[in-house]
């Protein structure tokens, strides 16, 4: 059985000083001869996505190559998400899987939301995990592996607190066209269903220099669209009021950067989006007309258990005065069917809401309780055949919305971001502003630039049209 200990910041000194004179090594050196390749799989949210690339940029700073195979990587580590119970029981069993298979010689990690649910209980489960690092504690990870390395034990750092250090400009990003940028982290809504309070802390915003700066770079480098993270983005700066920068302020100052095609942002909590917030989406040019609006349920008796903060009649004020503003905009939700207590009428409440709006994104979820979650302590007591006719109606409706949509889409001219090949290899692929997926004949000369397409039709899904005028390249 491994050893375990928390991780501390003098152990490593300590360590060499105990070894004779000449077996002392620099602990840098040592390591990384050991450690050559790694290989992260990540589940969840974009903001595990952006995680991910800072560890990758991390582990290439100190020399480790990525490989595409698991089983042959120096170091493994499972970045992963705890919002869902199905993405849980995925790690869980993957774990539990190679803890029965043959001994790899190489380091296993957790990281993630996962890591701060469960901290170091995750060692008794399972034996054979080496570290377990925090989402607040990323920047820690060579170090966290050098602990590893020398004392043959296992560590586990899970800070509730987001220290805003992390070197953003050295995230290792597989895709050349479209970023994420993280602009806070943490929630402070409390929301009863939602670990993410528990996982990521209170909300802690970076300062914008930081962005501005970063973007500048993606800009430079050849980026078309940058995504802006947070568990809830329209919180920016409130945390900091000395900045004088709220979300609305940043997005301004975002806009001002020369070249900046696109810019969009997710997640949203509908108290927080301002008037100022939808006139920045009417006025700013690189700002996409696409907002994350998530209701959670149509029901304001749910909205309270849920402790959404917002009534119904709140919301649906909101999106009116939305649509007002910005006349062009498409909506995107979250909806929880199934929360506990939820009657028959309240779910058509949630379903006539959805008709009414007409969203044109929706992700749709049967309840689960998630331990540590003040939901946790009320019985779940819809019964899970009325979750998922429930889902099954609501996914119908949207079906339907959505394909009525793209019908009446038939004949317009849209500007698509061309990302790259269809999985047919005869078509080219790309999104609108508003997040529509739209494939089109072209040759690769076409990815990473931006394109006016004529829709003729439409597939599951996706837009299909062709090029409205001779394409215009720029080279960078």
């Amino acid at each position: 059985m491994k050893r375990y200990h928390t991780s501390i910041a003098d152990f490593l000194p300590t360590i060499n000083f105990c070894l004779p004179k000449a077996l002392e090594i620099p602990y840098h050196v040592y390591s990384m001869k050991e450690l050559k390749t790694y290989f992260i799989r990540t589940y969840g949210c974009q903001m595990n996505e952006l995680d991910t690339e800072i560890m990758a940029g991390q582990l290439q700073k100190k020399g480790l190559v990525p490989v595409g195979d698991e089983e042959a990587a120096d170091v493994l580590i499972f970045n992963t998400c705890s919002i869902r119970d199905l993405a849980e029981r995925k790690v869980m069993g993957k774990l539990g899987r190679m803890g029965r298979g043959q001994k790899r010689h190489g380091i296993i990690g957790v990281t993630g939301c996962m890591a701060m649910a469960k901290k170091d209980s995750l060692f008794r489960k399972f034996p054979h995990l080496d570290f377990v690092l925090g989402t607040n504690n990323i920047t820690d990870l060579d170090v966290i592996l050098d602990e590893v390395l020398y004392t043959q034990s296992q560590v586990h750092k899970t800070e509730d607190r987001f220290e805003e250090n992390l070197d953003y400009l050295a995230a290792k990003r597989d895709n050349k066209i479209k970023a994420y940028v993280s602009i806070i982290r943490g929630c402070d809504k409390f929301c009863t269903y939602c670990v993410v309070p528990y996982t990521r802390g209170q909300e802690v915003s970076r300062p914008p220099e930081s962005i501005v700066e970063e973007c500048k770079k993606l800009v430079d480098d050849g980026y078309k669209e940058i995504t802006l993270l947070g568990q809830n983005v329209n919180s920016y700066g409130k945390d900091k009021p000395e900045w004088g920068c709220l979300f609305h302020d940043l997005l301004h100052k975002l806009d001002s950067i020369a070249g900046m095609e696109r810019v969009r942002f997710m997640t949203s909590h509908p108290i927080d989006i301002t008037v100022e917030l939808m006139q920045a989406i009417r006025d700013l040019p690189s700002l996409c007309e696409f907002v994350h609006f998530p209701i959670q349920a149509g029901s304001s008796r749910i909205l309270k258990k849920m402790h959404r903060i917002y009534t119904k009649e709140q919301y649906l004020e909101k999106v009116a005065l939305l649509r007002q503003i910005v006349p062009n905009v498409s909506l995107g939700t979250d909806i929880i069917v199934g929360f506990p207590t939820e009657t028959d009428s309240e779910f058509q409440e949630t379903y006539d809401v959805m008709k009414e709006i007409r969203y044109s994104l929706a992700f749709i979820y049967a309840y689960s309780p998630r331990k540590g979650t003040p939901a946790m302590r009320w019985k779940d007591d819809i019964p899970e055949e009325v979750k998922q006719e429930r889902l099954q109606r609501l996914l119908e409706l949207q079906e339907q919305v959505s394909n009525e949509e793209r019908s009446q889409m038939i004949g317009s001219t849209v500007e698509v971001l061309v990302e790259r090949w269809n999985k047919d290899g005869k078509t080219l692929k790309g999104r609108t502003r508003c997040w529509k997926k739209v494939i089109f004949e072209g040759d690769a000369s076409l990815i990473g630039s931006l394109q006016q397409v004529t829709v003729h039709s439409f597939g599951h899904e996706t837009l299909i049209g062709t090029l409205a005028t001779k394409p215009l390249i720029i080279h960078k």
